[in-house]
């Protein structure tokens, strides 16, 4: 690969006193002791999106909400993205699903992992972020990282509120997993999009 992925770890809460900026500095800190790989924080609070209401779809409608174009211009900077996923209800936080629908071509063709936390380390949401990326074009890595459980309980605020360095011998392996393998699709996919 001639130049880095540029990725977004996209903090998908917007919630007072998250849990979601603890695991996004964490997952920040592991992009910067890599040399393959430009990561920076995308917060959905600095991106006060309207519902979702355009007049129609976007893979063929131009959104009319200047919010919505601001934050598509954003995404387009970025070659894959990290999410950072709270589980509400067994699936992705409403905020993150509005995100997610208020673009489409700024979404396609880019590879995503993700960092996911709470008592079952939100696996239930990240497998629903999967069933939403699909339609968005998106590259799913088949790794992500789950704080969960005892670790979850143990870093949180809710439990000890201890710093993630103390939980993250369990958390190492599947993160450079996921971020292999996030480097590669990226690659791979900016490879495909330039030779066409």
């Amino acid at each position: 690969m001639s130049k880095k992925a540029r990725i977004a770890i996209l903090i998908g809460s917007t919630r007072p006193g998250r849990y979601a900026d603890k695991a996004a500095n964490w997952m920040l800190k592991q992009t910067q002791a890599r040399d393959d790989l430009d990561a920076e924080l995308l917060d959905l609070r600095d991106h006060p999106l309207p519902f979702f209401n355009e007049k129609g779809p976007l893979i063929s409608a131009q959104s009319e909400s200047p919010e919505a174009l601001r934050w598509q211009q954003t995404l387009s900077r970025y070659d894959g993205f990290i999410f950072v996923v709270a589980e509400y209800n067994h699936s992705i936080t409403g905020v993150l699903k509005n995100a997610l629908d208020q673009a489409y071509h700024e979404w396609g063709r880019k590879p995503f992992t993700a960092i996911g936390y709470g008592g079952s380390g939100a696996s239930r949401a990240v497998e629903q972020l999967r069933l939403v990326a699909i339609p968005l074009r998106m590259v799913s890595t088949a790794g992500s990282v789950h704080i969960g459980g005892a670790d979850f309980m143990a870093t949180s605020s809710m439990g000890a509120g201890k710093p993630i360095e103390d939980v993250e011998a369990s958390l190492l392996g599947a993160t450079k997993s996921a971020l292999d393998e996030l480097v590669w699709w990226a690659g791979a996919t900016m490879a495909a999009k330039a030779a066409t």
